[in-house]
């Protein structure tokens, strides 16, 4: 955590002690930092400081530079460095001890992010080399696609529709050089889907490719926790478009990183299944796998 409050500390210089952005920021990093167990969201927080949500994060991301969110991941995963590496305690232990849901929740916190710009986005993936490989999981043959910053994307294709799967996504990113690679996506494809591999002192790094929406979207599914569900419209309300169910839809729909990024996850309004790009019989699967693991 030494880097991360010197990075602070550092962006943080201008503030004058005793104004009142600096008791602001200094009580939301205080009540983190000591309440990081319950996991506070950033109502709640706001609440306490008697401050609007909008508010607060603005004021907080200004003199910080990260969101009262990103700073307390940054505790849970300093946190959990420490009971998985020092106290050597099982997932199950930590995940509870740090106030997550379950192991797979865990797991979710270690993936992180290198999201594309929006012009390498309408680039159509020039100049990226994507590895690529298919390998089996538990819900049938898995398309890995890597490039040099990680993990690019996860498809699924039942038997002897191999080559439907990869045109799929590789339509997405029409102008990269694919090259097949089943070594390099292997090691991936291992971490990805044995719950053995899933470990805080190796995060999975994932390059997002998509439009700013997109990836708004992507990454708001990681926080449906291992073994739930959320509607469209309720994920749609959490990145402040509550009209936007349709186009939250759409997006998940086009998300290249499946199950790693678990659009599965999501559902109508009514609990339904609805559509999944790799087939409904498959989320199902999914579903009722991490149900089995949480």
């Amino acid at each position: 955590m030494n880097a991360l409050f010197d990075t602070i500390s550092e962006s943080a210089v201008d503030v004058t002690p005793g104004g009142h952005d600096y008791e602001t920021v200094r009580k939301v990093i205080t009540m983190l930092s000591e309440d990081y167990r319950d996991q506070p969201g950033l109502e709640t927080i706001a609440g306490e400081l008697g401050m609007s949500p909008t508010g607060l994060q603005k004021t907080f991301t200004r003199w910080a530079g990260l969101s009262p969110k990103a700073f307390l991941q940054a505790i849970t995963l300093d946190h959990a460095k420490t009971l998985l590496g020092r106290e050597q305690l099982p997932l199950l232990d930590t995940s509870y001890e740090l106030g997550l849901s379950g192991p797979g929740r865990l797991h979710d916190l270690f993936v992180t992010h290198e999201a594309m710009s929006p012009g390498e986005w309408k680039s159509g993936g020039e100049g990226l080399v994507i590895r690529h490989g298919f390998h089996p999981s538990p819900f049938g043959r898995s398309l890995v696609m890597i490039t040099d910053r990680g993990l690019a994307g996860v498809a699924f294709a039942d038997e002897g529709k191999e080559q439907t799967a990869f045109e799929d996504m590789s339509a997405r990113w029409p102008k990269a050089r694919y090259v097949e690679d089943q070594q390099a996506t292997a090691a991936y494809a291992k971490r990805i889907f044995d719950p053995a591999e899933w470990s805080s002192d190796r995060p999975l790094k994932v390059v997002l490719i998509g439009t700013d929406f997109q990836i708004k979207v992507w990454e708001t599914l990681l926080k449906i926790p291992f073994g739930k569900a959320k509607s469209y419209s309720d994920i749609a309300a959490e990145i402040g478009c509550p009209k936007a169910s349709r186009a939250v839809g759409a997006a998940i729909g086009r998300n290249p990183v499946s199950f790693v990024v678990p659009c599965h996850r999501a559902l109508g309004k009514s609990g339904a299944l609805t559509g999944y790009h790799w087939g409904v019989t498959r989320k199902r699967a999914m579903l009722g796998w991490e149900a089995g693991k949480a």
